[in-house]
């Protein structure tokens, strides 16, 4: 049978879709045309049929694309901005989707930012790669018979998560392939900072489509083996002889700016117990060790200045864990930030009790250097739940801050000696076994300056971070996935 590509694109009327239209004609392998429109009045350009869809990423749609395409492979353009296919691309994306047997293929490309052509790659997929907002780029390439038979298993009638739906069962028929290959341009629509992503899948405005992910990604996670039950081991606090009840750990380098208002909070905070600060001086040299050193004759200020070169932000917090004088609960503060008020650590304290959990994660509000809320302000992170939270956790990119850990689990279970992902890693591996315990009103301040790790990353970084926590995400799939085998 010929090679053919049956074609679906985003359409509001001829002068948008036009020159995508026209691109595609070009290429001996294109078949049928189809223009996706929410106007039911819309009128089709020459060669084209109009497709009446709810929306571009609804259930319905995607059942639609499967019924109507006829062609070996179906394409799907995401976005309403002109596509520019490079030489041969549609011939490349054909080649490798019959060579490797994918479900999808996905390539990198160029992106138009303010008229500049800049270079977008984007990541290999794997096992753990349950974000939903993943980054594929627009122009995704299925084989017919494998999107057929994903389609025919959709049961649901999402609006949000129709596409997320799909794509994650083409996963569990045939591989999704990632061509590292410049193959198309698009035009960048979403001009924001790394920093200011972020937190889109916890503005409250999302809401009702991250319902819709979760409750796809559940599903993925049942079909797979991957699904955790609401069952938890209990924890009887028992563990080690303390002398504090609970220690601030606090790693630092180079942060003379911040320290000082970081270590005043904890010393102000009231709790009816005894509590302790382990800082783990990374080997500042910007005047922080000698700031920190203007507190130690407190007794209760443990300043750790490690003989290892080697120490990311994890393995400073492996240090303090496993410091003799740290307390039965080690509670985070990072060296910008600061806590709501003094009491702030008795809340926590409370809240391992109260829970019966391994670690407790707080709310917290996006503040400026001053302390002044900025949006999207509170990050309350209310897509958890106690039934579905530690599933949930593999779709979404973090727990939230504060966060606080069972000491002896940390001892148990290290940190990764990471600078970046380590706190995801270890919730995740905590929430296999125990209850993430939540604190829902804000306690901590998490201050944004332009010495923030990741408030303004170029592409390349943003990508090597998402890799690696998907890298997590499949570790931790794999783990549970063999802890339900073996509990069969």
């Amino acid at each position: 049978m010929k090679t053919t590509i049956d074609c679906f694109i985003p359409y509001i009327d001829a002068a948008q879709a036009r020159a995508t239209v026209e691109g595609l004609r070009q290429s001996p392998l294109v078949h049928h045309i189809y223009l996706l429109a929410t106007d039911a009045e819309a009128k089709p350009l020459e060669g084209t049929e109009v497709i009446a869809i709810d929306s571009l990423t609804s259930s319905a749609t995607m059942k639609k694309i499967a019924e109507t395409s006829d062609a070996t492979y179906t394409l799907l353009y995401t976005k309403y901005n002109t596509l520019v296919l490079g030489y041969q691309a549609l011939e490349r994306f054909v080649r490798l989707a019959e060579d490797s047997g994918a479900s999808m293929v996905y390539s990198d490309h160029y992106t138009v930012v303010e008229g500049v052509r800049q270079n977008a790659p984007v990541i290999d997929y794997q096992f753990g790669s349950l974000r939903d907002d993943f980054d594929f780029g627009s122009l995704l390439l299925f084989n017919t018979a494998c999107l057929k038979l994903a389609a025919q298993g959709i049961d649901k009638s999402y609006n949000a998560a129709g596409l997320y739906d799909l794509r994650l069962r083409l996963s569990r028929v045939a591989p999704i392939v990632h061509i590292n290959e410049y193959l198309y341009d698009d035009v960048e629509l979403d001009n924001r900072k790394s920093g200011e992503k972020q937190f889109d899948y916890v503005d409250p405005r999302n809401r009702a489509n991250q319902l819709e992910m979760e409750e796809a990604c559940t599903e993925h996670l049942k079909a797979i083996g991957g699904y955790l039950e609401p069952v938890f081991d209990e924890i009887a606090f028992d563990k080690g002889d303390f002398e504090y009840e609970a220690s601030v750990v606090i790693p630092v380098r180079n942060r003379v700016r911040t320290i000082r208002d970081a270590i005043e909070c904890v010393l102000s905070q009231k709790t009816d117990f005894p509590f302790n600060l382990i800082i783990v001086d990374n080997h500042s040299t910007d005047g922080t060790s000698e700031a920190i050193e203007e507190y130690t004759s407190d007794p209760r200020v443990i300043h750790i200045q490690p003989e290892r070169k080697d120490l990311g932000i994890g393995g400073c917090w492996n240090l303090g864990a496993a410091h003799p004088k740290c307390g039965k609960f080690a509670v985070q503060l990072d060296s910008d930030d600061v806590y709501t008020d003094e009491n702030t650590l008795a809340t926590v304290v409370k809240a391992f009790y109260d829970q019966n959990c391994g670690m407790v994660v707080g709310t917290y509000m996006l503040t400026d250097i001053n302390k002044n809320m900025i949006p999207p302000g509170i990050i309350d992170h209310k897509e958890w739940t106690p039934e579905n939270g530690r599933n949930n956790a593999l779709r979404i990119n973090g727990f939230g801050a504060p966060r606080a850990f069972y000491t002896p689990l940390v001892r148990e279970i290290p940190i990764p000696n990471t600078s970046y992902g380590e706190d995801y890693a270890e919730g995740l591996a905590i929430s296999r076994n125990y209850q993430i315990g939540r604190i829902w009103h804000p306690i901590y301040m998490c201050r944004r300056w332009e010495d923030n790790s990741d408030a303004a990353l170029d592409r390349n970084k943003v990508n090597a971070n998402n890799l690696y926590k998907d890298r997590i995400r499949t570790w931790e799939l794999q783990a549970r996935v063999a802890k339900n085998q073996a509990n069969v």
